[in-house]
């Protein structure tokens, strides 16, 4: 299909406020600055309120800049997929181009920012993060080999690091155990959806886990990485930068997370997928209580078990 196909014609609009808001992925938005934020609030040492209001923005803002130029990128198979038909460029609201300029703008401003007014090493894995997600994974991994998702799912998984990084200056093995939590639960999260939405990817080309390998294979790889995902989870604890709720709230969404990719596993329904669809939504819950435990008990004080050394 023609890109002009995609975006031109009686459909036509001028663009809204809230067309270029949807082009930044706010869901996915939100998500990045959540983890952002408690790298922030978990590392060590002072950051002024006005220096980590500027990098948790300039995180947010990178993260809405690899959106847009995800959704310009991938407009043409966008306009496709029944999930992503909605979205501004698809309907016409936004030209391709459009989407390019917002998107780079972004990119470099948020760099800038980050580097001018935070430090040099959250810039740079903040300029890493985009060029990984919007070079990396969309422009060659997507549209080329089944383990987009994997590979690609450093670029989601490092903003714990660039929070961390913004407060110390430095990137140690706590904010890495964070990163590899988020990197092990790409994964299984995108798969399930995968499951459900198969004959999407398969309609658009997109060589996702399930059109390739087959959804047996696929729920077999979901309940191997959720089986590698769940002791990164419990790590943080174990290395004492975590402490009691922390340890019990991870433990109580690992067993729910694990009972989910066991359904699953032996999933029967093909057609209507519920085990995937329900696990897909525990994987959001599993990985928002977790940090949210880390950010509520830096809070309200909660010693992590180091400090009990």
């Amino acid at each position: 299909m023609a890109l002009v196909d995609v975006y031109a014609g009686p459909e036509q609009r001028i663009a809204t406020v809230g067309d270029f808001f949807a082009l930044l992925k706010p869901r996915v938005m939100s998500l990045v600055i959540f983890t952002g934020l408690a790298g922030i609030v978990v590392a060590p040492g002072h950051i002024h309120l006005l220096s980590g209001f500027t990098a948790l923005l300039c995180i947010a803002v990178a993260a809405g800049a690899s959106g847009a130029l995800n959704m310009a990128y991938d407009s043409d198979i966008d306009a496709i997929m029944a999930r992503t038909a909605t979205r501004p460029i698809p309907m016409g609201r936004i030209a391709r181009e459009e989407a390019l300029t917002f998107g780079w703008w972004l990119s470099v401003a948020s760099v800038t920012i980050m580097g001018l007014f935070i430090n040099l090493l959250s810039a740079a894995l903040l300029a890493f993060t985009i060029f990984f997600y919007v070079v990396v994974y969309t422009l060659w991994l997507k549209r080329r080999t089944a383990q987009n998702i994997v590979i690609g799912g450093l670029a989601g998984a490092l903003p714990p690091a660039i929070g961390w990084a913004a407060v110390t200056g430095q990137v140690t093995l706590a904010p890495l155990v964070l990163v590899a939590i988020i990197f092990l639960w790409t994964p299984p999260h995108f798969w399930a959806l995968a499951l459900f939405r198969s004959d999407d990817y398969a309609r658009a080309g997109v060589p996702m886990m399930p059109v390739v390998a087959g959804k047996p294979s696929t729920r077999r790889q979901i309940f191997a990485y959720t089986l590698l995902l769940l002791p990164f989870g419990l790590a943080p604890a174990a290395l004492g930068f975590a402490g009691p709720l922390y340890l019990a709230s991870a433990g109580l969404m690992s067993a729910w997370f694990l009972f989910g990719a066991v359904k699953v596993l032996f999933e029967r329904d093909e057609v209507k997928e519920p085990a995937a669809k329900k696990l897909f939504f525990i994987s959001i819950a599993y990985l928002f209580v977790l940090f949210a435990a880390l950010i509520a008990e830096r809070l309200i004080g909660v010693a992590p078990f180091g400090a009990w050394l």
